[in-house]
């Protein structure tokens, strides 16, 4: 890549040009304002553009359509939204659009350059990273995912895949819906994932629609080569329904795989054991994340948390393991290493009974 082209799409001219005034000054940038989202669009249309820095609020086609069609010609563009609306609500729907950086107005010259800096160093890891296979974590309420593959989560980040969690409710039942909503937010904000939040009746989730149109779409939004969810074996009924719609909602999706939950029963069966030595420390700061449970759930504690990794590399090696039930493994499940080095994870056979797993 030569001299960087950074689009200012932004109706507010003063805003704009002020941008422009403290991003040009960076050593090989050339900005481009557009005060309307046709015309930015049109400038990404030409590929033009290597950072977009946008408006929510603009005329023409809104900062979040230009964001979802700006993504469609370029998927690889880092996006930085702006607004001056500083409430939870548009930062979900920012996260949703594929938004790479949130601003509340006024922005500061400091703001501009740091984001700045952010977003060239996202473009060049993107641009030398390539087409790196898409990671998609399914859960019925927030935490049930990081409690599953937290750790196999940070590992497929540290090796430079990009994960998308998708959380099918608000967990209501289990908190104050709000505060398990800034939780979601803070452990994907955390992990380096994007997040899609979705408000499915907690306990009420069904196994068929909407939950399988609402995989379907975020699965034809993002295409994952690999796919995490719950098991079917497990007491939970929103696990169990989740477990059914995802089986078909992501039916081409090359490899599915199911986590243990803290309601898994027995004859949760996993046939792989992902080593995550050196991301334990990771998964535990994500489960920190979610205060309004930490202190009613033993299962969150950090020693249940290490006990549980411990016991399952008994049979896939190292010090700390995740199971998964590999259901479909088209293309060959991987488990990304430290280092971004990846190795194949262990392997026994589907149909062991536990008997034989526990002899292996």
């Amino acid at each position: 890549m030569g001299d960087l082209r950074v689009l200012v799409a932004e109706d507010d001219r003063d805003l704009a040009e002020f941008a422009r005034t403290v991003l040009s000054r960076r050593p090989g940038v050339t900005v481009m304002v557009a005060t309307d989202g046709r015309e930015a669009l049109a400038a990404v249309d030409r590929g033009d553009v290597d950072v977009l820095f946008t408006d929510i609020e603009m005329p023409g086609l809104t900062g979040l359509d230009l964001v979802g069609q700006a993504r469609r010609r370029d998927p690889g563009l880092p996006v930085v939204m702006m607004t001056a609306h500083a409430s939870v609500d548009y930062a979900i729907t920012a996260l949703r659009s594929q938004v790479d950086e949130f601003l509340v107005k006024p922005v500061s010259a400091a703001q501009f350059r740091s984001c700045l800096d952010a977003m060239t160093t996202l473009r060049h890891d993107r641009d030398a990273a390539g087409a790196r296979p898409t990671v998609l974590a399914i859960g019925a309420h927030p935490d049930d995912v990081e409690i599953g593959v937290g750790g196999l989560l940070a590992a497929h980040r540290a090796a430079g895949d990009p994960v998308v969690i998708l959380t099918l409710s608000r967990g209501a039942r289990g908190g104050t819906a709000d505060d398990r909503q800034h939780e979601s937010l803070a452990a994907a904000e955390l992990l380096g994932a994007r997040l899609f939040l979705e408000d499915l009746e907690d306990t009420r989730i069904s196994a068929a629609d909407p939950t399988v149109s609402i995989v379907e779409r975020v699965t034809r939004e993002i295409d994952p080569s690999i796919v995490y969810t719950h098991s079917v074996h497990d007491r939970h009924q929103d696990h169990r329904a989740v477990h059914q719609a995802v089986s078909v909602a992501t039916r081409r999706v090359a490899t599915l795989a199911c986590f243990q939950s803290p309601s898994a029963t027995v004859d949760f069966q996993p046939n792989r054991f992902v080593p995550i030595d050196g991301f334990t420390d990771t998964k535990l700061a994500l489960l920190e994340c979610f205060g309004s449970q930490t202190g009613i759930r033993d299962y969150l504690e950090p020693d249940f948390v290490l006990a549980t990794a411990r016991y399952w590399s008994r049979f896939g090696g190292g010090r700390s393991c995740e199971p998964l039930e590999v259901l479909r493994d088209t293309s060959g499940l991987i488990s990304p290493g430290r280092s971004g080095r990846t190795t194949a994870a262990h392997e026994h056979s589907p149909t062991a009974t536990a008997t034989e797993r526990m002899t292996a």
